[in-house]
This record gives structure tokens, sequence and C-alpha cells, in this order.
């Protein structure tokens, strides 16, 4: 597919990538022209798009191949404890190290370093990175010296980077030895063609008896606007799949708000004044329609939505409060 190996290799087994829209197509044709290079890649797009995917491609189509593909989703460790993540850390280099530990660096040797939410980094650790992506070199914490690595970076993120410089969150220096090459995942909105191919894949993935959507079922799945990208697809596949009573996945077996969606993109009659909401009601409907797509899951659906997850938590008490249906016994779990 357009040069590249159309697989992601996962723990799991192998995902094929569904690109049939010329969007997606685009974006492999120019990721084929970054595999035979060893420069530093930026995979930019919306929460969900399936950058690590690309990632992952990218790696298996070039001549690393061979070696790890190590992935990290930065945002999700410590500050304290990202050096020594990556880096890793000398027997004794604080309370607990009883052993010498290697980091994702040295795990990722001779092949590649996917660092996600790259944009999260905390600035006192840029530097650090910068300078062993500068030297190619590492230092364990605790340790005196340094060693070689052999290591081809790529990033991700759906932060607007050049904004983070612009205020000070993120290191210019850094943001240009990052960004050598860029991709630009496309939303899925936007890959019309990829809607139905990516939702039979991920239905032919669940273990469950369904097989196949209904016509009316595909119908609404394409007059979804997919504000949750190719993640909001996952989970709405999942919930057709545990509630399908046959091969067949049908209209109402989707998601309440997703069947409620128009099926068609028909222009509507214009509103009168006394049905227009207001944007605190339009932002409590969306909250809740993310979070049920997230499966109640509220660290899920405060990445979907590009919140924290206090930011998040705090919305929802204010959403209950003025009251609207209660939440979920997964959302309240997940809070937990």
């Amino acid at each position: 597919m357009c040069g590249l190996v159309p697989l992601a290799r996962r723990r799991g087994g192998s995902s094929r990538v569904v690109a049939q829209s010329k969007a997606m197509q685009a974006v492999l044709k120019r990721a084929a022209r970054f595999a035979g290079s060893d420069a530093p890649v930026a995979v930019l797009g919306e929460t969900g798009t399936g950058k690590e995917v690309v990632a992952r491609v990218l790696h298996e189509s070039s001549a690393r191949a061979r070696a790890p593909f190590v992935a990290v989703n930065v945002a999700a460790l410590p500050a304290e404890l990202l050096e020594s993540e990556l880096f890793g850390h000398g027997k004794g280099a604080f309370t607990g190290a009883a052993t010498a530990r290697q980091g994702l660096f040295e795990a990722a040797h001779k092949g590649t370093l996917f660092l996600d939410e790259i944009a999260e980094m905390p600035l006192p650790f840029q530097a650090k990175l910068l300078r062993a992506l500068q030297d190619g070199e590492v230092r364990r914490v605790g340790e005196s010296t340094s060693f070689a690595v052999d290591v081809r970076v790529t990033c991700a993120t759906h932060r607007d980077l050049a904004a983070r410089v612009r205020d000070g969150s993120f290191r210019e220096d850094l943001y240009y030895r990052l960004k050598v090459l860029t991709l630009e995942v496309p939303p899925l909105r936007a890959r019309q063609d990829d809607i139905l191919p990516l939702a039979r894949e991920l239905l032919a993935e669940e273990r469950a008896r369904a097989r196949r959507f209904t016509p009316a079922a595909e119908r609404r799945l394409l007059a979804h606007a997919w504000p949750g990208n190719v993640r909001e697809l996952k989970n709405v596949v999942k919930h057709g799949a545990a509630l399908a009573e046959s091969i067949d996945v049908r209209d109402e077996d989707l998601p309440e708000d997703l069947a409620r969606a128009p099926q068609s993109a028909a222009p509507r009659a214009p509103a009168d004044a006394a049905t227009l909401r207001s944007l605190a009601e339009v932002e409590r409907e969306h909250l809740l329609r993310v979070l049920d797509a997230c499966g109640g899951a509220q660290s899920e659906a405060a990445r979907v939505l590009g919140l924290s997850r206090t930011t998040l938590w705090r919305k929802l008490r204010v959403i209950e409060a003025a009251g609207a249906p209660p939440l979920s016994p997964l959302a309240r779990s997940s809070a937990r």
C-alpha cells in the first residue's frame, strides 16, 4: 500500500491499516518517502485519529523493522519518573533502586522510540531530551557515564506545538529538533470512505457473533460527525457487537446518541428562536455523549475532549447538580 507495509504490529497481533480515502492514502504516500530516513518525525492530528498506528506503519516499512518499536505516553508518566523511564537508572540511584534498570531509549536500540503526547512533556526535562537527541547518547539516572544509542525518534501530539513554543511551554530548539519531518493524520470526518471499512475491520476483531452491519446501521455510522475519531468508532463498534443478537449489528444496537443522529446531511429549516439552546446545554450534551462513547471512562473521555481529567470531573459534577441524568455506575467508578 503506497510503498508501506500495510500492517501495524502490536502485542496482540497485527492490525491491517485501512486507508481507502484519498486523504489517508496521501498520508501514507508521504510516509513512504520518510521510511528510508532516520530523521525524527512528528505525527500530528486530533486525538483518536490513529497517530500511533501511522508511526508503527512507518517503523515497519523502514530498515529498523526487525528492531523494537517502543511507545510511551509522556503525559501518563509523573514528571519525577520521566527521566528514569526514558534513560534508565543505576543501582542505588534513589530509594528502591535495588538494581540497575535500562530505559526506553536502550530498549528501542536499533529501532524506533515513539513519544506520544510530546507537548505534555515537562519543560525542565525537555533540555535533557534535546541533549540526548543531539548527542545520540543517554546517561542513566545516578550514573556518571553516558553511552551511545541508535534510535529513531517519532513523536505525536494533538496540540499546536508552535503555539506551545510561543507561550513558552515548549522549547523552540526541541521543537525544531523533533519536527524535521511531519505527518498530519486527518480526522475521521475528513475520511468518509474509511468509516465503513474501519468499522467492519474493528467488528471482525471483536469476539462476538456479529459479523456485519445492516444497511440502516451503516447509514447511521456514515451520518455521525465522529468528534472522537477512530477511538470513538471503536467504542461504538464494541457497543454494537455487545448488543447484537445475531450476525447483524442493527441500527438499534448502536449507542442511543448515535442512533439519534440524522441519516443525511440534508439542509434543515431555520430554527425557531424558542428551540435554540444555550452554550452550556450544548456543552453538557457533548460531554455526556463523548463519555458514553468512551464507555464511561473519564480519563479516556478527557483525552478525546482535550481536557484535564480534573476539569472534566468538575464539569460533570456541575451537570449532575443542575439536574441532568446521573452518571452511569461505570462513569462513577472510573472517577475513583
